[in-house]
């Protein structure tokens, strides 16, 4: 039994907290009047927000393919499949323990070296801050008043990116001479894991920012629908919620923790402070976190089964040398 306990505790930690939350809430809230928003919103709205919350998966695929041409070569379905395994082990799995599944999934199913897949996901988690802030910053945009200034200042923040790459190898090798020993190799890492030349970099960059910018814009949305406001909270709640997905401490399918960076996000961001006004904050972030479950969820089943169906998951890539 002890054996059973230790091989299964993440599972059943997993299960406890999620039994907790759902007794919390029901306590709380309660189910119906939690659910209620949805009906409110129409089965049409929740249908187009999971279509595009999906589609953002396949965005993501489109961009490891782009980033490992030669080793994904004709396997978008099952780079898909990959992909979304791995997203739903970030989901589900606590302090972040999923994140190390993608590089160990692209050396046994693309022969990706273990370092460079390491690598790579860094520099893109690094592009994904960046483009999550960056969508986040249009609620910021709106609370100004879509000011010339604001726009100017969104706009110049958006292409950083591309406007550093040219000055990669100044920032890091000056990154190397004053960080600390033990810090020198992430600047490695971080080397390896850009692409060599603009053209791959900027495809990178856009297929980021579309991610990012669909997703936040979809959770604004949906925020925004299920009655929070201003429209500035609604960014910010969509920006609390992801960051809290990328925090030690993320719970095991971001229970408690999801709705929580919305709240916090969406108070950030100028959501009122009255109970009231609390109250259907709270409602609103529930149901946004059940939307990003469901979604993942449908995103993880089409990626079991459109490589069987379209004969696009049969056979491994052999591993590169």
């Amino acid at each position: 039994m002890q054996n059973w306990l230790l091989r299964n505790r993440i599972t059943l930690l997993a299960v406890a907290v999620t039994i907790f939350y759902a007794i919390f809430v029901q306590w709380i809230w309660g189910w119906p009047a939690i659910l209620a928003g949805w009906r409110e919103v129409g089965l049409w709205t929740i249908l187009v927000a999971l279509a595009l919350l999906v589609g953002t998966y396949f965005v993501r695929a489109h961009r490891m393919q782009d980033y490992f041409p030669r080793e994904t070569s004709g396997r978008f379905l099952w780079l898909f499949r990959v992909t979304q395994i791995h997203n739903i082990l970030n989901i589900m799995l606590p302090f972040r323990a999923g994140e190390t599944s993608f590089p160990l999934l692209m050396r046994s199913e693309f022969g990706v070296p273990l370092a460079h897949g390491t690598s790579a996901l860094m520099v893109l988690r690094l592009l994904d801050l960046h483009a999550l802030l960056a969508a986040a910053g249009v609620g910021l945009v709106a609370s100004a008043g879509y000011a010339l200034w604001a726009c100017a200042l969104w706009l110049a923040f958006l292409v950083l990116p591309l406007m550093a790459f040219p000055l990669r190898n100044i920032v890091l090798g000056t990154a190397r001479r004053k960080l600390p020993v033990k810090l020198s190799g992430m600047v490695d890492q971080i080397s390896d894991g850009i692409p060599r030349n603009l053209a791959a970099f900027v495809r990178a960059w856009f297929l980021t920012v579309l991610n990012w910018g669909v997703k936040v814009l979809v959770l604004a949305w949906v925020l925004r629908l299920m009655g929070v406001d201003p429209i500035a909270a609604c960014f910010g709640g969509a920006l609390g919620g992801e960051l809290s997905s990328v925090l030690p401490v993320h719970a095991p399918g971001g229970v408690g923790t999801y709705p929580a960076g919305i709240a916090a996000g969406a108070a950030a961001f100028g959501a009122g402070k009255q109970s009231a006004a609390l109250a259907v904050l709270a409602r609103a972030a529930i149901n946004t976190h059940l939307l990003m479950i469901v979604s993942a969820l449908a995103g993880t089943g089409l990626s079991l089964i459109l490589p069987g169906l379209t004969g696009g998951g049969r056979g491994r890539i052999q591993r590169a040398d």
